[in-house]
């Protein structure tokens, strides 16, 4: 017995000492998250060579710890020991990120690093001027090193799989490509079905010109409607919307158009469900796997879940419309079927992402999807990607961008060597669909509770759910203790013909 206990203590005292390194790993690389907030919302636009520097020096500091011989040497020491389960899910999650970024050279590592901060202002100057050979340079490059970096970690996989898995690790490509191609195959009829539909929605009733920090006012009534904890967070603008930080410190930034106050609010919302998911992490747990978010999909489902089951429904513009009547009077002759009708108009002729409606959403990420894959294979040459992309939207979606800013520039990923994130924005408006059902079968009906403005019972369901697990367990275990059920797009099909068959009148739906 003594023996035992002095092996268990050994465990204990082994623990500690890799939980330390796990620490200052986290902290180098939220310090470095912080940098790239400054650098997306006040950064000066001539800081980018010190910007550069110094990401590029945190990046190799929190590589180094996390390569070192003393990190594998506790990981070997440590697997197969005598842990509780919330330690092993610790040490299996450091052990992925070990291998994968012990098979990268620090080298690498760090050209990457100094490349995407520099492709930044790159990028934000092509798209501004609409000019994709300023940016066909650092994109080539980009690829060509997330090549290098793939290869590194699996020779003999496929690049892309491998590239996509650093987003997320436990539900495998064959997986994202089975999703995209049933809801290519399912939601391509009904999109025709809705063109063909001779229903009369309201489509302006958010028509007119709004003031910025009238729309700033009203995105901060958003988030005090939603329960954003201002203590821990704050709100900014930003080119491309997005939200980063800690369960201490969660940053929602959006953006105003003069013209698109329902764009502005559900921005703001989903980047709430993106913030709201952090701030739910566990305190306890800040520092190491149990305090993280569970990889990409689990994210985007938290921000498609409160944008469109929450803040696209009728019974929220029930609740929110008075609330945007005090700050814009205009829209006193607007009722809430009017706006929901609005909020939920499916577009025939829209070329941008972020801005398109949830149905034709997914075709948006089929198109990056297939050509991010193409890039990375080496099927398709940079300097293509315009006339491809603008040829698959004419394709898919039956427009055809008359600009490189509306169409391959648009998006900030590729700045930031992002290939195989684009597949989880679809696998989260999926599971979305899925937690929100599982949420209205434990709690009951949730549309009165949002028709009053009281949206604590369907987020205690998602803190204990989801939020406070961290990454305790596998996506796909996960979701199967959120909701009984594996990984489906029943769910979402099913919300979608249902409401889309309604709002536009179609018999076979």
């Amino acid at each position: 017995m003594a023996t035992d206990q002095a092996q268990s203590e050994g465990t204990g005292d082994t623990y500690e000492e890799f939980e330390d390194r796990v620490r200052r790993i986290t902290n180098v690389g939220t310090a470095a998250g912080i940098l790239q907030w400054d650098q997306e919302v006040v950064m000066p636009d001539e800081g980018t060579p010190a910007r550069a520097q110094q990401l590029s020096t945190l990046s190799s500091i929190n590589h180094e710890i996390l390569t070192a011989d003393e990190t594998g040497a506790l990981l070997d020491e440590l697997e197969g020991s005598d842990l509780t389960d919330e330690q092993a899910a610790v040490v299996r999650e450091v052990r992925r990120q070990y291998d994968r970024e012990t098979s990268v050279p620090g080298e690498l590592v760090e050209e990457i690093s100094a490349t995407t901060a520099n492709a930044h202002p790159t990028w934000k100057e092509a798209k501004e001027n609409d000019d994709f050979e300023t940016f066909a340079p650092t994109l080539e490059k980009l690829v060509e090193l997330k090549r290098d970096y793939a290869e590194h970690i699996d020779p003999d996989a496929d690049p892309y799989e491998v590239l996509f898995a650093g987003y997320e690790p436990y539900l495998d490509l064959e997986t994202a490509e089975r999703v995209l191609e049933r809801l290519r195959d399912e939601l391509v009829p009904l999109i025709e079905a809705i063109d063909e539909s001779d229903a009369d929605l309201e489509t302006d009733a958010f028509a007119g010109e709004f003031e910025d920090d009238d729309q700033e006012a009203l995105a901060r009534d958003v988030l005090d409607s939603l329960g954003y904890d201002w203590s821990r967070g704050r709100l900014d603008t930003a080119p491309h919307p997005f939200s980063s930080g800690t369960q201490f410190d969660a940053r929602v930034t959006t953006r105003f158009e003069e013209d698109d106050l329902l764009g502005s609010i559900t921005s703001t919302i989903h980047e709430f469900g993106h913030a709201n998911y952090t701030l739910g992490l566990p305190d306890d747990g800040y520092g190491t796997p149990l305090g993280e978010s569970r990889d990409l999909s689990v994210h985007e489902s938290q921000s498609r879940l409160w944008e469109n089951h929450v803040g696209r429904s009728r019974p929220f513009w029930e609740h929110f419309l008075p609330i945007a009547r005090e700050r814009f009077p205009g829209l006193e002759d607007v009722n809430p079927e009017e706006a929901y009708e609005a909020a939920n108009q499916v577009y025939d002729d829209n070329l941008i992402r972020v801005e398109a409606d949830e149905l034709t959403y997914h075709l948006h990420i089929v198109i990056r999807f297939e050509i991010e894959r193409d890039l990375i294979s080496g099927d398709l040459a940079v300097e293509d990607v315009p006339e491809v992309w603008n040829d698959k939207y004419e394709e898919y979606l039956g427009v055809r961008p008359e600009t490189d800013a509306e169409g391959c520039l648009q998006d900030i990923h590729w700045s930031h060597g992002s290939f195989g994130y684009f597949p989880t924005y679809s696998l989260g408006s999926v599971l979305a669909a899925q937690l929100y059902a599982a949420a209205e079968d434990d709690i009951g009906d949730l549309d009165d509770r949002i028709r009053e403005g009281e949206f604590d019972d369907l987020n205690g369901w998602l803190r204990e759910n989801v939020h406070r697990h961290g990454k305790r367990y596998t996506t796909p275990e996960l979701i199967e203790r959120a909701t009984g059920e594996e990984f489906t797009a029943d769910h979402f099909l099913a919300y979608v013909e249902s409401k889309y068959g309604a709002l536009y009148d179609l018999d076979d739906y």
